[in-house]
């Protein structure tokens, strides 16, 4: 996500907290949040897909998604 992105949520939500938002800030908050969610669950995603487990014996597995 591009720095100005983050800096105008975290300008939102400064303008939240001390005078409210208008309707059409909200939504843009709202999708700019939709936006910083999905690029860091992608990133966590990628992240965990790199993931290598040792094992004592020296052997090396890819971590595996826990079943529900």
């Amino acid at each position: 996500m591009e720095h100005e992105k983050i800096l105008r949520i975290n300008a939102l939500a400064a303008k939240q907290r001390t005078e409210g938002l208008t309707d059409e800030e909200k939504q843009e908050q709202a999708a700019l949040r939709q936006e910083y969610l999905r690029d860091f669950r992608e990133g966590m995603k990628n992240m965990l897909d790199g993931v290598v487990i040792q094992r004592p014996d020296g052997s090396r597995e890819k971590l595996t998604p826990k079943e529900k």
